[in-house]
């Protein structure tokens, strides 16, 4: 398997984590041959994430380990961590490429250091709604997106959503003016950190775990989310006003390690594949239902205020976002913005 580079090396206890986790796949692959496990081998698939259960994640994770369960409980087991209880999102990255865990569903924000292709997520007002994403995702450009890494030893299967991006802060934000000057959690991304700047805000990358405490405090200001992750998180309860954008989208990619994934005999490799499918189907679906309910909860909380936009407010929101795009394309590919635009436009 090809490795590469990351910019932070582990600390002692993530050493030891590692060290401890590669022991246990050891010993569960150590009857595999070259065309993977014997029979009466369990194979044992970690599957680390760092939203609660009751996210759109979470709530997939815990599907796909069911199923397999059900129709491969004699053969495969599936150990779902949570709430970021056993690794952080890099850090599970990391993991996956060296064989410390054989699945993850990393944010597609995650991975610009790796490929830029996934960057096209990213990009705002890039996608009008989640059902272009997913036409875009199911047609032949999202096809080859899953492959984009898989000269580094990660390949992907398949795409799962959380949902459309909304702006949370302080203060209302139907204009972008309002939102200048305000420090903006994002992900670890450049075309996120392009976006805050581009209004004149303040990006602070950050790790999902520290976000509530941050806006608790005042550390951050605001942050961008879905309404699933801004209620199953209670994010609403430190956010006085949400500025309904759907400015972006949050998906992940569910990877897993390239060798380990060749090792399983093809038959039960099909078997986990059309799981993991259904689990797509089932979980995208879900997503939708949670996020319309989560936003009307945050509205029922009286905790915190919901500003719809204007044709017109959205208008200045995309002319002045429109220019991030021209900074991104040379990486993502004009192809692949192009596809993109088509799956809004179909």
């Amino acid at each position: 398997m090809q490795h590469f580079t990351l910019s932070r090396q582990p600390g002692l206890a993530r050493r030891i984590i590692a060290t401890l986790m590669c022991i246990l796949c050891a010993a569960a692959l150590s009857s595999c041959d070259g065309q993977g496990s014997r029979a009466g081998t369990r194979i044992l698939i970690k599957f680390p994430h760092v939203t609660p259960p009751a996210s759109p994640k979470g709530r997939a994770a815990d599907r796909f380990k069911e199923l397999v369960h059900e129709r491969l409980g004699d053969r495969v087991t599936v150990e779902v961590y949570p709430s970021g209880q056993l690794m952080n999102d890099d850090d599970s990255i990391e993991a996956l490429a060296f064989g410390e865990v054989q699945m993850i569903a990393g944010p597609l924000s995650k991975f610009d250091r790796l490929t830029k292709k996934y960057q096209v997520f990213d990009l705002p007002f890039l996608f009008e709604d989640i059902d272009a994403v997913e036409r875009f995702q199911k047609g032949p450009a999202g096809r080859v997106l899953l492959d984009a890494m898989a000269d580094k030893g990660l390949q992907g299967i398949s795409f799962w959503h959380n949902g459309m991006k909304q702006f949370a802060g302080p203060v209302p934000m139907a204009e972008p003016d309002a939102a200048s000057g305000l420090k903006f959690r994002i992900m670890e991304s450049d075309v996120l950190q392009k976006q805050i700047l581009q209004f004149g805000g303040n990006p602070q990358k950050m790790a999902y775990p520290e976000v509530y405490q941050a806006l608790q405090t005042g550390a951050v200001d605001g942050h961008e989310n879905t309404w699933a992750n801004a209620y199953s998180s209670k994010f609403f309860e430190v956010q006085d006003y949400f500025t309904e954008t759907n400015h972006g989208y949050i998906g992940y990619i569910v990877l897993v390690n390239t060798e380990f994934w060749n090792s399983i005999p093809a038959d039960l490799r099909d078997e986990l594949e059309s799981i993991i499918l259904e689990v797509t189907d089932w979980a995208n679906a879900l997503s939708r239902t949670l996020n319309a309910e989560a936003r009307e909860k945050i509205l029922a909380s009286n905790r915190s205020n919901i500003v719809t936009l204007s044709p017109v407010e959205l208008n200045d929101w995309r002319a002045l976002m429109k220019p991030v795009w021209d900074e991104f394309d040379d990486g993502i590919g004009l192809d692949v913005i192009e596809a993109a635009q088509q799956a809004s436009n179909p």
